[in-house]
């Protein structure tokens, strides 16, 4: 029996259900959360590195000049050094990351993923990638 959206009996004690909503708003407000001006500012610098956190299919579409791409079911693995099958060296602690997804809540939890990794300098990009293409910012777009 559902109480409320929220909330679900489970042979009967209550388990509250925190909704996505809530663990976005907690991210955006443990790291730093960038504009489409702020991004292009910062994505040629070498201490910077984006990344993307979108799908495959989505990387595939077209993305952020210089990003890496990361899917966020990935992203732990890929950002664990201690995993030497999975680990990617873009996902470098000396840099500052910027995370991106289409919208900005993958982007969200991921950065805050990251920072909870222990990654000093994380932030994402308000919007994602639809704010970024909507502002007419540089796009690698595949060919044909």
């Amino acid at each position: 029996m559902i109480a409320d959206a929220r909330t679900i009996a489970e042979e009967d004690a209550a388990v509250t259900i925190k909704p996505a909503r809530e663990l976005v708003a907690a991210a955006n407000a443990a790291v730093e959360v960038l504009s489409v001006e702020e991004v292009d500012a910062l994505r040629q610098r070498p201490d910077v590195q984006l990344v993307d956190v979108r799908e495959p299919g989505e990387w595939a579409k077209g993305h952020i000049p210089g990003a890496v791409h990361v899917p966020r079911g990935l992203l732990e693995f890929k950002a664990d050094p201690s995993l030497e099958a999975y680990w990617d060296s873009a996902i470098d602690p000396g840099k500052r990351l910027v995370t991106y997804c289409a919208t900005g809540g993958r982007s969200a939890l991921a950065a805050k993923t990251l920072k909870d990794m222990g990654y000093p300098r994380v932030g994402h990009l308000q919007g994602g990638f639809t704010a970024w293409s909507e502002a007419g910012k540089p796009v690698v777009r595949p060919e044909g």
